[in-house]
């Protein structure tokens, strides 16, 4: 089998949590130079979270944080035309690889992610600090760069079937290995510009009452090279003969016996 891994170009983890002193929330900060990505979703951590109008519900209350992670399909295409890879990308199963980053908070158990096709550009952003966002900074949970909002805060993403997948967890250590080519190949053919992945719980977790403590990966800038996220196409590089398929014939033979 042939592999080549395409390691991601951006990734960042934009979060609504609440800061250090749990008054106000850290939509403008950034995490685009963090070596982890964290996903997470809490409930009622704090009387500000809890004083959220019952009408607006546990969705407006909760905090979350989410995964953002491009990469770079350009070059994808490049090695298509050249021949690195096959040219017919329907021989080509491309793979969304993310590896668990152990961390001593508690990690949620028995559990989905979705994963969804962004629909809006972005910047990475130099942000470092995941513990009390006090790095400002594009993109955030509500600015997608410097001069832009997300349409829908925490990233605009495609709502139709075929531009989302769901990958589930039992431990909450499991890394991602998920068969993404339907919405590569989305890229590579232009219907949909590559504007990356969005990692997130359900909203059915994000409007329920189950806190969900954290899921971490490591992310591009990690100093451990085989863990950074990738995207990893694979195909039958084997190479056959006719070995199997062959005849025999004799000068001696008679006609009958050489058919």
């Amino acid at each position: 089998m042939g592999i080549k891994k395409y390691y991601a170009s951006a990734d960042n983890t934009v979060t609504n949590a609440f800061k250090a002193n749990l008054l106000t929330r850290g939509t403008g900060s950034n995490m685009g130079a963090s070596d982890i990505l964290e996903t997470f979703v809490i409930h009622g951590q704090t009387s500000a979270s809890l004083s959220i109008p019952a009408s607006e519900g546990n969705a407006n209350a909760s905090e979350q944080s989410r995964v953002i992670v491009e990469f770079p399909t350009s070059t994808v295409a490049s090695d298509m035309a050249s021949g690195v890879l096959p040219s017919d990308s329907s021989k080509i199963k491309f793979y969304l690889n993310l590896y668990n980053a152990p961390h001593g908070s508690t990690v949620p158990l028995d559990y989905t992610l979705d994963i969804y096709m962004l629909s809006e550009a972005w910047n990475e952003g130099r942000g470092l600090d995941m513990d009390n966002y006090t790095d400002l900074g594009q993109s955030n949970w509500d600015r997608r760069d410097s001069s832009n909002n997300w349409t829908q805060a925490g990233g605009t993403y495609l709502p139709a079937a075929d531009t989302k997948k769901t990958v589930s967890f039992g431990t909450g250590l499991e890394n991602i290995s998920l068969d993404v080519s339907t919405q590569v190949y989305k890229w590579l053919d232009s219907s949909e510009a590559n504007n990356g992945f969005l990692i997130k719980f359900p909203d059915s977790i994000v409007s329920g009452s189950d806190s969900y403590y954290t899921k971490k990966f490591f992310s591009r800038t990690s100093e451990f090279e085989l863990y950074r996220p990738t995207l990893e196409a694979r195909w039958d590089s084997s190479r056959k003969d006719n070995r199997a398929s062959f005849y025999i014939s004799s000068s001696v033979a008679s006609g009958t016996d050489n058919q």
